[in-house]
């Protein structure tokens, strides 16, 4: 299923079903998204905050008990390979722990680098479905 149309409300509901510090990180990655894809669409895909550009969701982003998960991340880029191997968590999974800052630059050049990723097409991994795959979905 592709995305179509911008749901940001529903990303807004997303949000405000957390405790306000968790508000407020999920807020801060998602304006680190649209300011590095401003012309990406918003919306709510495998029940998490989704961007999508040409129609296809690009990256993910969701709230857990003790971490903000990035998804699909560049496992196996050599140009982040040194920046993510502290978030590592599985294949195409970055964990930002709540207790450490924010790596708003690199979310910035992963969301940079998954943009231009998608607009060159479909790769082998797109096949796998959902946030690790990098294919759309509801």
């Amino acid at each position: 299923m592709q995305a179509k149309r911008d749901d940001s409300s529903a990303v807004d509901a997303y949000i405000a079903t957390f405790p306000d510090g968790i508000q407020q990180v999920l807020s801060a990655v998602r304006a680190v998204i649209r300011s590095a894809a401003p012309e990406a669409i918003e919306g709510i895909s495998y029940q998490m905050p989704a961007f999508a550009a040409n129609g296809k969701y690009f990256v993910y982003y969701a709230a857990y008990k003790k971490h903000i998960g990035l998804y699909p991340a560049p496992v196996g880029v050599a140009e982040f390979d040194a920046d993510v191997a502290a978030y590592g968590a599985g294949k195409a999974t970055l964990r930002f722990p709540y207790d450490q800052p924010l790596p708003l630059d690199l979310i910035r050049r992963i969301v940079r680098f998954r943009l231009d990723d998608a607009a060159a097409g479909p790769h082998l991994d797109s096949e796998a479905g959902g946030p690790a795959g990098g294919a759309v979905g509801s």
